[in-house]
């Protein structure tokens, strides 16, 4: 067939796109300026950024004060005072952790940081990947406790900031995942005591806030425990967490498990696969994919979440970041606070939010047609 010089064959229609559908200008008409009522809304919108952006980026940047502020200075002007977060940053960050050991807690957040990438890849999806996580986090107990290796001891009452946010999210979320797992089969388990059980525990624990168990861990349960008797508080504040990511978690799976066709679960029966390996093999891996982005929004919520563990006398990143503001010197500037540990905690969340979506794309991958 002959063709022309751009390769186009002759007498073949041009299947390009007509040109005003496609484009910036084009995109802007289709999704913003679609209909009257989308216009004003746009142009509404448009003109209250027009009237807070600006303000905002003067307060941030151009009337800002620098690192090395004071608060008499700072008070002066009308910027953002960025000395309050330069003097305030390593409470903010490690508590009241000792100061010439804060290196250590500096070390956990590094090692959470650099297992949590690892596991985001899948080559390290192994059995072996297991016992990295296992040193990884008696690495983490050596650095936060001591008294070994010539680390000073340091009590858990001290611990504070981002390490310890990090810590009650991750092992939470690492201890509840098996356990949600297990309490979303009970749930549809075909034994009535099991599957009893299992929807009590989690209608009990859903219908519930989790200040409250918070505040059952800290205050009611030491009442019911002999004389002489006592819990860590960070390990009672632990297992409340647990308790609730579980809950929550395990009905985000059984939405995934009554996502999966029932042929699914005849052709594992139809193989003579047992219960367990049907579950592992066929059911759970589809099931989880599926809960992903549930999973992920309990995940989210969970690390959020951490910051009612201030009612209870722990102090974490949103906790010492109040607690900073205490300071006669430097009251009052809470904006500076707040707006530091949300970039902090931005960062922490969206990354989990694109990482969720770039799994779900690649489990999904193999039914794409």
């Amino acid at each position: 067939m002959a063709t022309t010089d751009n390769a186009q064959p002759v007498g073949l229609p041009d299947e390009r796109p007509p040109a005003n559908t496609v484009g910036p200008v084009a995109w802007l008409r289709n999704n913003l300026f679609n209909t009257w009522y989308n216009a004003i809304l746009t142009v509404l919108v448009l003109a209250l950024l027009g009237s807070a952006i600006p303000p905002f980026l003067d307060w941030l940047l151009i009337k800002a004060h620098g690192l090395d502020a004071t608060s008499q200075e700072c008070r002066q002007g009308g910027g953002a005072c960025w000395g309050f977060v330069n003097e305030k940053l390593r409470f903010i960050m490690f508590g009241t952790f000792p100061y010439d050991e804060q290196w250590r807690p500096f070390a956990t957040i590094a090692i959470f940081i650099a297992l949590l990438l690892a596991s985001c890849d899948r080559r390290f999806w192994k059995p072996w990947f297991g016992l990295v996580w296992a040193a990884g986090l008696a690495a983490v107990a050596i650095l936060m406790w001591g008294g070994v290796l010539g680390l000073t001891y340091v009590e858990n009452t001290l611990w504070g900031g981002l390490p310890l946010t990090i810590i009650l999210s991750v092992i939470g979320l690492a201890v509840a995942f098996p356990a949600a797992i297990l309490l979303a089969l009970g749930r549809r388990s075909n034994m009535p005591a099991v599957k009893v059980l299992c929807v009590t525990y989690i209608e009990l624990i859903r219908g519930v806030p989790l200040i409250s168990l918070l505040f059952m861990a800290s205050v009611m349960f030491p009442l019911f425990l002999p004389n002489g008797v006592s819990v860590d508080k960070l390990l009672r504040a632990q297992v409340a967490f647990i308790m609730f990511a579980a809950a929550y978690m395990a009905e985000a799976i059984r939405g995934g498990l009554q996502a999966i066709p029932k042929g699914q679960y005849e052709a594992a029966d139809g193989l003579g696969l047992g219960y367990w390996q049907k579950m592992r093999k066929i059911i759970l891996p589809q099931a989880l994919a599926v809960a992903i982005p549930p999973l992920v929004n309990t995940f989210i919520s969970f690390f959020k979440d951490t910051s009612l563990v201030i009612i209870i006398g722990l102090y974490d990143l949103l906790g010492t970041a109040k607690a900073a503001l205490s300071d006669p010197a430097w009251r009052g500037f809470y904006r500076e606070a707040y707006l530091f540990i949300g970039v902090i905690y931005w960062i922490f969340c969206y990354s989990m939010s694109k990482y969720s979506q770039k799994l779900e794309r690649d489990l999904n991958r193999s039914h794409r047609r």
